[in-house]
């Protein structure tokens, strides 16, 4: 049985093969992601795999990831997709060449956590970056882009378990007016808004539903799931709407 690191790092194999092979002359223009262009986003992707691989190695450290990216503000447009390019593939062959013990003993702390977590969850990690991010390229020049199959239920999974944490950081839930139980419909999630909101599996009572590709419900969570965006299949009907549950996670 595969399992959640293998089936991560292969995620981060797809995500990064799909933006190689898309073609992007627009690095100046805007991207999906707020106040940065294109090149930008490429930019953070190629720092970020470049701290992720040191961190790989237990390098990385506070004055490390400022070096690294001063270094990268400073590229051109150019520079910065090509250096994304090749940073991004040395992070995930650094990935790919664990040994199969590895990938399932090793842990690691990225930095902003107290205590270390698995393999899986820092490959997921990367992918709820990679995925999104990759999004906010390729929706500058596809607008009904969403993310792709493969990634989709892979972050769902660990972000209804060990990456749960992360929506804590992200949810406003004083935005979206009162406490919600949204099910996302067709899937086995429910987002709980509240004070300990989270995405789970748990058979909490819905107050709401959503209605919609379940890709689209999880660009909703990081902010990415603006009317311009939004599917035409995406409904929301119970105690929130889906401007107050875009209110509520305003993403990053």
């Amino acid at each position: 049985m595969t399992s959640l690191a293998d089936r991560g790092i292969a995620a981060l194999r797809a995500e990064h093969d799909g933006l190689v092979a898309f073609s992007s002359d627009r690095l100046g223009s805007p991207s999906g992601a707020s106040d940065w262009t294109v090149a930008q986003v490429f930019s953070h992707l190629g720092s970020g795999a470049e701290i992720a691989r040191a961190g790989l190695g237990g390098e990385s450290g506070p004055d490390f990831n400022r070096s690294v990216w001063d270094r990268w503000d400073a590229m051109s447009p150019e520079e910065q997709a090509a250096g994304w390019r090749e940073s991004d593939e040395k992070l995930v062959a650094a990935f790919e060449a664990l040994t199969p013990e590895q990938r399932e003993t090793l842990t690691l702390n990225p930095g902003f956590l107290p205590e270390p977590i698995p393999l899986a969850s820092i490959a997921g990690l990367r992918l709820n970056e990679v995925a999104f991010h990759s999004w906010d390229i390729r929706v500058g020049t596809d607008p009904a882009a969403g993310l792709t199959d493969s990634s989709a239920p892979l972050l769902a999974e660990h972000l209804s378990g060990g990456l749960g944490f992360l929506l804590g950081f992200i949810a406003k839930p004083d935005l979206a007016g009162e406490p919600a139980v949204i099910d996302l419909a067709g899937t086995p999630y429910r987002v709980v808004l509240g004070d300990n909101s989270r995405l789970t599996t748990d058979a909490v009572p819905a107050t709401a539903t959503f209605e919609g590709p379940l890709e689209a419900g999880l660009r909703l969570l990081v902010g990415r799931l603006g009317p311009e965006h939004t599917p035409a299949t995406v409904r929301v009907t119970g105690n929130v709407t889906l401007d107050q549950l875009r209110a509520a996670f305003p993403g990053f």
